[in-house]
């Protein structure tokens, strides 16, 4: 199926927030602000938001596969167990996990970022360098945020931190990166004008 520009942002937009938005409701809304059965919208939430993109796209890219998988693997574990920490810390855990993928991936001498989007930002590799520097230690000062959030506030303020608070603070960051990027962008390479008889 073919969507308009408009089409394929919302769903990108549902795949990427949709869990989130259903937990973030369900919480406030629906249980008595019990985390535990809150989960239950966030696993339904995302399970919903993945199926909508696979069968709209017909495919979900991989960062939002690899999210929306980890909230259902942490959202189970929380519904298992009756223990709210298992979704508390899914934040803590996947930042890490990527920002020890971006830092870690430099030192052998590969951009992830690059690899993924690269063929939209042609930049010099020095910069996707910076760039990916910048996002490992952002999404490891994410993991830390996380553990102190969880571990010393309500669980009112995390679920307002958790979402719209990381989307709001990823935005912000990512707005942040832009100079970096405009000042390395490559000028597509215009071919010289045939010389004058």
């Amino acid at each position: 199926m073919r969507l308009s520009p408009g089409a394929h942002r919302a769903v990108r937009f549902t795949v990427d927030y949709g869990g989130l938005i259903a937990f973030l409701v369900g919480f406030f809304a629906f249980t008595g602000r019990d985390l535990v059965a809150a989960t239950w919208w966030l696993v339904g939430g995302s399970a919903v938001s993945l199926l909508i993109g696979l069968a709209l796209e017909r495919r979900i890219a991989p960062i939002p596969a690899i999210s929306g998988g980890a909230a259902l693997f942490f959202g189970t574990l929380t519904l298992i167990f009756q223990d709210e920490t298992f979704v508390k810390i899914k934040p803590t855990i996947m930042n890490a996990i990527f920002g020890g993928v971006l830092l870690g991936a430099l030192a052998f001498g590969k951009s992830p970022l690059k690899m993924m989007i690269g063929s939209a930002l042609a930049m010099p590799d020095e910069a996707w360098r910076k760039l990916t520097i910048n996002y490992g230690l952002y999404f490891l000062a994410v993991a830390a945020l996380n553990e102190v959030v969880w571990r010393t506030q309500s669980n009112e303020v995390w679920v307002l931190f958790r979402m719209p608070g990381l989307m709001i603070l990823g935005l912000v960051f990512s707005f942040a990166q832009v100079p970096l990027m405009m000042k390395h962008m490559r000028k597509a390479e215009v071919p010289p004008p045939p010389p004058a008889d």
